[in-house]
């Protein structure tokens, strides 16, 4: 092969690799349906490495990832996440954390989540990416789609693409504390409305880009989470936290039923997680696990100090022998094996647990009511 050709086909494969560039990838963003991830650390791959932040906030050390990823990938559990599986299910690669510098290829979605999020923008102010600048994020990826795309490909990118959300604990275990009521000087319902009000926000700003379809998980049941417990006298479960997180997922689901009246072509997924997870604490033999009240990785009552890794403050800590006894792998996340469970009732569980569509129905490339 002479010079010249050599250069020519070294030119070429160089364009075959770059997506925005090369033919095939168009092609990609048209037979695939794009999944973007945004939330907290329940969805969150890694963007809080590439953060200005602190060890409380990351999970990029060992023994984070020991079931799967080597190095730690920032995964705040010991492998995969629900959307990694969700990926998985679709027939698309693992998401690209979007944030990590060396991911520039945004081909099938991309996970904007950042450990500690909320959807108010004083939940951990500083420590994470709020759910605002995440939708940010996307706005971003949005012009350079048309940039290198075209108008109708990212149009139609936009509109077949899956929403993921995992958001709105922190919001209400950011402000934990001793006080009389957690959420002062607002009522229960007035700080609720505010969460619910900002993530529905971000809903309308992707619809305004075309984004029709939106999968999300309701609050899980935080008030007796490991980490709760392990700082309550009599390590007792946060009955106040038990009734916010209650208002929140009711009203929620309220809103998305109002939401898919108010917006052309919405369309959603509502798994949840809340009773699922209630359900593996409360008989964890049923799904697997021995324990369901203690954490695996940590220290302290129930291991709910957060020390797991010893980077946080706390060098100490215990490592359970077989993790997958345990439900929760940290005081604030479960394993690997609850997050796969989690991903196939979202995939493609009853209406009793994710309505009224599964994420099987959405990532079709076009969905109505009608076709099931």
């Amino acid at each position: 092969m002479g010079f010249a050709n050599t250069q020519l086909f070294v030119i070429f494969n160089l364009l075959m690799l770059r997506g925005y560039s090369s033919s095939s990838s168009q092609r990609h963003f048209v037979e695939h349906v794009a999944l973007f991830v945004f939330g907290d650390s329940l969805f969150d791959p890694g963007n809080n490495n590439y953060i200005n932040t602190t060890t409380d906030f990351q999970a990029n050390f060992w023994p984070y990832g020991i079931s799967y990823f080597d190095p730690p990938s920032g995964r705040f559990s010991d492998g995969r996440l629900i959307p990694d599986f969700i990926a998985e299910y679709a027939g698309l690669p693992i998401i690209p954390t979007y944030l990590d510098p060396r991911n520039n290829e945004f081909v099938y979605g991309a996970n904007f989540a950042s450990g500690g999020a909320g959807a108010l923008v004083e939940s951990h102010a500083g420590f994470a990416v709020d759910l605002k600048t995440q939708l940010q994020y996307l706005y971003d990826l949005e012009k350079q789609f048309r940039q290198n795309l075209g108008d109708s490909k990212t149009d139609k990118l936009l509109s077949n693409a899956v929403y993921l959300f995992s958001c709105g604990g922190n919001d209400y275990l950011s402000p934990v504390g001793n006080n009389d009521s957690i959420l002062y000087p607002y009522t229960h319902d007035q700080y609720v409305r505010m969460v619910i009000g900002n993530i529905s926000e971000v809903f309308k700003g992707i619809h305004e880009k075309g984004g029709r379809k939106i999968g999300i998980t309701t609050v899980a049941p935080l008030a007796c989470w490991p980490s709760v417990r392990a700082e309550r006298p009599g390590n007792t479960c946060n009955e106040e936290l038990d009734v916010i997180t209650s208002l929140h997922n009711q009203q929620l689901s309220k809103k998305l039923v109002e939401l898919e009246e108010e917006l052309e072509g919405f369309k959603y997924a509502l798994f949840d997680l809340n009773t699922e997870v209630s359900n593996r604490m409360k008989n964890p033999s049923k799904y697997g696990f021995k324990v369901g009240d203690t954490a695996c990785c940590g220290s302290g009552p129930f291991g709910g100090i957060y020390s797991c890794g010893g980077k946080r403050g706390v060098t100490e800590f215990d490592l359970c022998d077989n993790i997958n006894d345990y439900y929760f792998f940290d005081s604030n996340h479960n394993n690997e094996v609850a997050n796969r469970q989690y991903a196939e009732l979202l995939w493609d569980g009853e209406s009793s647990v994710t309505a009224p569509y599964n994420l099987k129905e959405l990532f079709l490339p076009q969905v109505t009511k009608e076709s099931f």
